[in-house]
């Protein structure tokens, strides 16, 4: 991605209703931990990044190309220029590792897992997102370089196997799948868009809603992992 479209993707993440809420996730899933060193792993312009600065930790972001990583740069975000399958880190030197809407790029995600697990230092956790089911691939995934969309049981199996232990897994936009479901039927390109104010504020208040109800176990469009390092 140039920089010219990471930096228009880095304005839109600051004000998106699913960029919006992802970075609420994340908050919400380190509760009662205690700040420490943290990377946050495809970090593109550095939102999540920020959100766990925030909270006290002590984090970086992790960015494969030289404009997301100038762009993480410019807004004041320590940057690491890195391969996910090869991270360029001392082994047991981290607390925290975020990889949302991460492995699904990477062709062999096992590697990228077991090279999270052996940065982590004992009792550390992972945080991961990604597009689950399939059945919603469409010509979104195609555009985003997806490599899979992951089954519930795939990616528990992915994370166990590299030697964590589950927290919580749960579904996310479980409300809104329909309607992704219909609209990815027709679907020539990447979803991702500028909504008007009215929908976006909408849309957000449906993703918000469902921190408030018991669907994590229902079908959803993402899967949301919270692992830890025993």
């Amino acid at each position: 991605m140039e920089g010219t479209e990471v930096r228009k993707l880095t304005e839109l993440e600051d004000r998106h209703w699913w960029y919006r809420e992802r970075r609420t996730l994340v908050a919400r899933a380190l509760r009662g931990l205690r700040p420490g060193d943290a990377l946050d792993v495809g970090a593109s312009g550095g939102s999540n990044t920020r959100v766990l600065q925030s909270l006290g930790w002590r984090a970086a972001a992790l960015e494969y190309g030289e404009d997301g990583a100038r762009v993480c740069a410019e807004r004041g975000i320590p940057v690491v220029r890195g391969d996910a399958t090869r991270l360029p880190l001392a082994p047991e030197s981290l607390d925290l590792v975020v990889a949302y809407d991460v492995l699904e790029h990477i062709p062999d995600d096992a590697a990228a897992a077991k090279g999270v697990f052996e940065l982590l230092r004992p009792g550390g956790t992972f945080l991961v997102a990604v597009p689950c089911d399939m059945r919603l691939w469409s010509a979104h995934d195609v555009a985003v370089d997806h490599v899979r969309r992951y089954e519930r049981e795939e990616l528990l199996g992915l994370l166990t196997g590299a030697g964590f232990e589950i927290a919580d897994i749960r579904s996310w936009m479980v409300l809104l799948r329909p309607a992704v479901a219909l609209k990815r039927r027709s679907s020539t390109g990447s979803d991702l868009d500028d909504p008007p104010r009215w929908l976006n504020t909408a849309l957000g208040a449906v993703v918000a809603a469902e921190r408030h109800l018991p669907l994590g176990r229902l079908p959803g469009v993402s899967l949301m992992v919270t692992a830890r390092r025993p």
